[in-house]
């Protein structure tokens, strides 16, 4: 069960959040436990709907990212064959629109609305181009779009002339 069902003061438990969130590579030789960021993007890997299609000339990924701006997303591609997609939404700080009685910062009653990191990482097959990545942001959707190497040509047999010895 989710603390913020509880009633308990999401500023409270995002501030906890981000306390808890510290990186431990200092004691990575101390443990053999998962560092927070794995376990971090881990989360964020199975928190990021995807779908993946092919067509005839190209691969689509089509990735859930609501809530993001254009330049909050990064589309990469590491190790020379892995499609990165990563952003993070973080919580704005919101003034109160009347500026006269209470002025201040607003009070969140209830947050649904997911924060944090997206992530998804992809294999791509051998006859994607990775030069050639489109990535489009609309509605909250974003869709990469790699295309497809053509197939190589069917080597046409050679034929070797025998010599007379």
């Amino acid at each position: 069960m989710d603390l913020r069902d509880m009633g308990f003061d999401t500023t409270v438990l995002d501030t906890l959040h981000e306390l808890l969130d510290l990186s431990d590579e200092a004691d990575a030789k101390s443990h053999h436990a998962p560092s927070r960021a794995f376990l971090r993007d881990r989360k964020a890997m199975a928190a990021t709907p995807a779908d993946v299609k092919e067509y005839p000339n190209s691969y689509v990924f089509v990735l859930d990212m609501p809530g993001l701006k254009p330049d909050q997303i990064r589309v990469q591609v590491e190790d020379g064959n892995v499609l990165v997609v990563s952003g993070e939404r973080k919580r704005e700080k919101e003034k109160d629109q009347n500026d006269g009685a209470g002025g201040g910062l607003l009070n969140y009653i209830k947050m649904e609305r997911r924060l944090g990191k997206f992530l998804k990482k992809f294999v791509l097959p051998e006859n994607a181009d990775t030069e050639k990545i489109a990535a489009a942001y609309q509605d909250g959707v974003l869709t990469v779009t790699v295309e497809k190497r053509p197939p190589p040509e069917p080597k046409k047999p050679k034929t070797i002339e025998v010599q007379i010895a």
